[in-house]
């Protein structure tokens, strides 16, 4: 299992030093891990399973496999996300993803602490994901030789996330929400809301059966994000 004092304070949203050996090599393994998964092109939907395991650390083990391709394929609905890449991971290991998630290509993550994915979650392309950060004092952050920090990021169950869109550390994106397309989103997002812009702000409420704190209400037409 990796360990160290730094990685121990990373994971705990401590300043830490990135350049501890145990980090390097987790980031290196990860690196190597997102390298072969964005290579497997057109590999079936279990070898992608074990390439995306590889990158988050997920020793589950995997179902029987069945001779119908489809039915093999049908099996880690209810297991794994789907990922399209190609993909960039720091750590893989602080990165947890529920089932029936979909990440669209040129996903970006730097999980220097924990960043969770709900279910059935949309990412559009080129979503960024931040979780580290580093001193405001130039005079402390020393360039390369100083410490850095992490912040959690939480996107909650059936969330769409916009095609460009970022999002920075500390922020969780409550249940059922959609972030516009190229947002920049820096506070949390309340459930069943609709926010976009640079800094994201709220646009809207999402009207939805699906929202417990409503008598009623209806799915709202799609919106282009």
């Amino acid at each position: 299992m990796t360990t160290s004092p730094e990685w121990d304070k990373m994971l705990r949203g401590e300043w830490h030093h990135a350049g501890d050996e145990i980090l390097q090599e987790n980031r290196v393994r990860c690196k190597k891990a997102c390298e072969n998964f964005n290579k497997a092109g057109y590999a079936s939907r279990r070898e992608k399973v074990i390439l995306w395991r590889s990158i988050v650390g997920d020793t589950r083990p995997l179902p029987a496999q069945v001779p119908d391709s489809k039915e093999d394929e049908a099996l880690f609905d209810e297991t794994d996300p789907i990922v399209d890449g190609p993909i960039s991971i720091d750590h893989g290991l602080n990165f947890k993803v529920g089932k029936g998630s979909f990440l669209n290509f040129n996903l970006l993550v730097l999980d220097t602490c924990l960043i969770t994915i709900g279910e059935n979650v949309l990412f559009g392309p080129n979503v960024s994901m931040y979780g580290a950060i580093h001193p405001m004092d130039p005079a402390v952050r020393r360039g390369l030789k100083g410490p850095e920090a992490g912040r959690e990021i939480h996107i909650e169950d059936d969330v769409w996330i916009g095609a460009g869109a970022s999002i920075l550390g500390g922020v969780r994106v409550g249940r059922g929400s959609t972030v516009g397309a190229c947002s920049v989103v820096t506070k949390d997002v309340p459930p069943f809301h609709f926010v976009a812009g640079n800094p994201a702000r709220i646009i809207r409420r999402i009207e939805t059966s699906m929202n417990p704190s409503l008598d009623h209400g209806t799915i709202t037409g799609s919106t282009s994000v």
